[in-house]
């Protein structure tokens, strides 16, 4: 079957804005991150590079580029380089299935604003995700490294246990929503309540373990400074480096964007309709509203980094295990009892 053309090339605006964005957010989010650090550490962060500091992601992207280059002997260097090639590549992959908005009319040409509204984007969110693991295990295994290897067990075992509670706080809504396509849960919440209201528990452990698969503080263990240098990759430098902390924040984002889409109503916005603005506008309207709540969940994962400090492993494993699964399965029972009953 030929594809139009028209498609093709609505597509690929699509793709290369999301990317786009995803990019130029993550660059800015470590911006960002060392300004909120420094107001709740009452310092006054970076301010040299341009006017009120603005380049400084820039000038660290440079720098990034011109350091030196280092693969050690003893690490296998296929897998060497492979590693933060999987760990940024499964990050930028996530952003395909989430709507960022309803749609543009182009004199009855509707442009959605999403890639692709898969009927199980749910599902595809978690297979990608689950590819994210082998980023950073074969990154901290290819090292030779012992501190490295520690810091990919743990960073393994810590997302594999807290995907599963993940998991089943979805189960929850989706028992609720019927459907597992990412466009669908978001127009439902634009007719209805949004899910924070029939799921919050199911929020708060998706919230929970969003922090455990991006690797924030305090769940950081994967790459502790005060035990293991700088964990899973300790021997990378230059922009090898850079891809593993840039997917770090690059998941932070699309995290945020998960989040926002599943319980807050994504590029909803509460009574806009009585407006009576056209189409374009309310679009235009509804994703500056979705980015709002995703930078307010940002700022969130940065609030709590620099707020609380890290866990033990056996606390942080100990609250996957006993505490956050068996909430999860709880939710699930009484989300089928309130299907039931009401």
């Amino acid at each position: 079957m030929e594809i139009p053309v028209e498609f093709l090339l609505e597509k690929t605006i699509v793709v290369v804005a999301v990317f786009t964005i995803s990019l130029v957010i993550a660059m800015y989010s470590t911006y960002a991150e060392r300004k909120v650090s420094a107001l709740l550490q009452d310092r006054i962060g970076p301010n040299r590079a341009g006017p009120l500091g603005l380049l400084q992601p820039l000038a660290d992207g440079v720098k990034f580029f011109m350091k030196e280059e280092i693969i050690p002997s003893s690490a296998n260097k296929a897998l060497f380089i492979l590693g933060p090639s999987i760990a940024m590549m499964t990050a930028c992959l996530t952003g395909a299935v989430i709507p960022w908005g309803s749609y543009l009319d182009f004199n009855g040409v509707q442009v959605a604003l999403q890639v692709t509204d898969i009927n199980i984007g749910v599902l595809y969110i978690f297979a990608v995700v689950s590819i994210g693991v082998y980023g950073v295990m074969i990154g901290g295994w290819a090292s030779n490294n012992k501190f490295s290897l520690m810091g990919a067990i743990r960073a393994s075992s810590q997302m594999i246990s807290y995907e599963i509670a993940m998991g089943l706080a979805i189960i929850a809504l989706i028992m609720t929503t019927g459907t597992l396509s990412i466009g669908e849960i978001v127009q439902q919440q634009t007719t209805d309540w949004w899910n924070i209201v029939y799921q919050p528990l199911g929020f708060f452990i998706f919230m929970v373990c969003s922090f455990a698969e991006c690797n924030r503080t305090p769940f950081d263990l994967p790459e502790c400074e005060a035990e293991l240098v700088g964990g899973y990759h300790t021997e990378y430098s230059s922009m090898k480096l850079g891809l593993y902390l840039f997917a770090e924040y690059i998941n932070m984002f699309i995290s945020s964007a998960v989040m926002s889409a599943f319980y807050f109503g994504g590029y909803d916005i509460p009574y806009i309709e009585t407006l009576n603005l056209d189409q374009n506008m309310v679009t235009i309207l509804g994703t500056l509203f979705f980015f709002t709540k995703i930078i307010l969940f940002i700022f969130l994962f940065m609030w709590v980094r620099w707020t609380l400090p890290r866990f033990r492993y056996d606390q942080l494993m100990n609250l996957g295990w006993k505490i956050m699964i068996p909430l999860a399965i709880a939710n699930i029972i009484i989300t089928g009892a309130c299907i039931l009953i009401f």
